[in-house]
């Protein structure tokens, strides 16, 4: 193989490497797979939306079923706003439930839907009503600390 082959042989290899990292950018920013299909949007309001971000997952037993397109805070209610797109072939019932939850014990959130009994199925624009806020770590450990201090106090004391 001649000079001019070689330097082909690790153009191309280079080349593969170049794309080859601008997909996991793309994987690791969540762009990866851009819904084609037809969707269609609701809302849900939460007390605390805790580190979920624009593009996150919809999921529904474990399969991804939209993405997080918004994040607001309402100014009324002082409540975070998160609106949703859901692929139309999902269909879930009007008293379904939305859970900020987080994949594994330090990873990404994402907000899970739980579909529910009722015979009409939520529309374009549906807010969903029942919903549980993400649970923050630095909460539950304040909330051990605070507990296991009340309890160092009260074991002293004598009844």
């Amino acid at each position: 193989m001649g000079k001019k082959g070689i330097e082909t042989m690790v153009g191309l290899f280079v080349l593969l490497g170049m794309l080859g990292l601008v997909f996991l950018a793309l994987k690791a920013a969540n762009l990866g797979s851009v819904s084609g299909g037809d969707t269609y949007m609701v809302q849900a309001r939460f007390d605390n939306i805790g580190g979920l971000k624009v593009r996150a997952p919809v999921r529904s037993a474990g399969v991804t079923v939209g993405r997080v397109t918004a994040i607001e805070l309402d100014a009324k209610t002082y409540l975070g706003v998160v609106r949703m797109e859901v692929q139309r072939a999902y269909q879930f019932p009007k008293d379904s439930s939305a859970k900020i939850l987080t994949a594994g014990l330090l990873g990404d959130q994402y907000v899970g839907l739980e579909p529910g009994a009722d015979e009409k199925v939520l529309a374009a624009g549906d807010v969903i009503k029942q919903t549980q806020s993400a649970v923050v770590l630095e909460n539950l450990i304040g909330q051990f600390l605070y507990n296991k201090a009340a309890d160092s106090g009260t074991a002293g004391a004598k009844p």
